[in-house]
């Protein structure tokens, strides 16, 4: 297995001495973080900063833990469930690391170039082409945007419970995997105390939990590859959930290579410790990025469609249903 010296994900939950070592030398800076994110929170909460409060319904979709906890597969299926409710939406990402995330613009029609729009938004585009999708990180900006274009629509936000000038409606929080490792960054995988689920007004899972469907693997041109052997490779924040999966669904990994999440691919050597008789099994965030390159003749390339649905599925619509009506708008 290959892959970046080390993943913070792994250093924060290794036994390893020199890991333990490590991790509590930079506890004081976790307290300093920890103390600083609740004054920032504080300057909103006792109005000495107004957050913008958008005229439309804003729902966001957040976690507390840095790296992957499945928001992308959740936020894509409740924006067709909401879909399903006769409501408009329009989805809100960063576009984390692409020029598109200076700013928010309503993105095109048709598919998106990764290197400028994010590999995220380009997944989502490629995975749900007709949803609305206006990317940056200035989301008070895409609020404003969606307002002037889909007046009426909710604004769906892929992450942002932590950006707190645009004011929001609803926060699901997705806390669907609790570390032994309780501290903020940059000592351990929080990005605000923990205590601070309570700002959510549902923690998933609770009454509520997400299910994966099971995994299917596509080739570019859509027709379904059968499990068996082959290599993975990826650029997750969590790779081993998603070699896990694989496993799971009958799938024999006999290589891997891991990289850093949100990595462009776009390296000479990307193809280096890879085998040329085994297919290739990526995500669709990485296959994204793989299109755009020049060097694909010649390779089998399988793409894992992750579908994930809540249960129980009626309450959850009916919660959502209650939570909508509920809002002044």
């Amino acid at each position: 297995m290959s892959g970046p010296l080390k993943h913070w994900a792994d250093r924060w939950e290794s036994t390893k001495w020199n890991d333990r070592l490590f991790r509590g030398a930079l506890v004081p800076l976790s307290w300093l973080y920890a103390g600083g994110w609740q004054s920032y929170l504080a300057i909103y909460r006792f109005g000495l900063k107004k957050a913008h409060r958008h005229p439309f319904p804003v729902i966001c979709v957040g976690n507390l833990l840095v790296g992957g906890t499945g928001k992308s597969p959740f936020v894509l299926y409740l924006a067709e469930l909401l879909q399903s409710m006769d409501h408009a939406v329009v989805l809100s990402c960063s576009g984390y690391g692409s020029p598109a995330s200076e700013s928010a613009t309503l993105a095109p029609d048709g598919p998106l170039n990764a290197r400028d729009w994010g590999d995220e938004p380009a997944m989502i585009r490629w995975l749900a082409p007709s949803l609305p999708l206006i990317v940056g990180r200035h989301r008070v900006t895409a609020a404003k945007r969606a307002e002037a274009h889909f007046p009426g629509a909710i604004l769906l936000m892929d992450d942002g419970m932590q950006h707190l000038p645009l004011a929001k409606d609803l926060i699901i929080a997705l806390d669907t995997k609790l570390p032994r490792n309780r501290f903020c960054l940059p000592a351990g995988p929080y990005r605000e105390p923990r205590r601070n689920r309570k700002r959510a007004d549902l923690v998933v899972p609770g009454e509520f939990k997400v299910v994966a469907d099971e995994p299917v693997v596509v080739s570019p041109e859509g027709e379904v590859i059968l499990p068996g052997e082959a290599q993975v490779l990826c650029a997750l924040g969590q790779p081993k959930r998603f070699l896990k999966s694989l496993t799971k669904s009958g799938w024999t990994v006999l290589e891997s290579k891991l990289l850093p999440d949100h990595d462009p691919m776009t390296s000479d050597d990307l193809w280096d410790g890879l085998r040329a008789d085994l297919p290739i099994v990526v995500t669709p965030k990485d296959w994204v990025k793989l299109r755009e390159r020049s060097d694909l003749a010649g390779r089998r390339i399988g793409i894992v469609r992750h579908r994930v649905h809540v249960e129980p599925e009626d309450r959850f619509r009916d919660w959502l249903r209650e939570k909508l009506n509920g809002l002044q708008k």
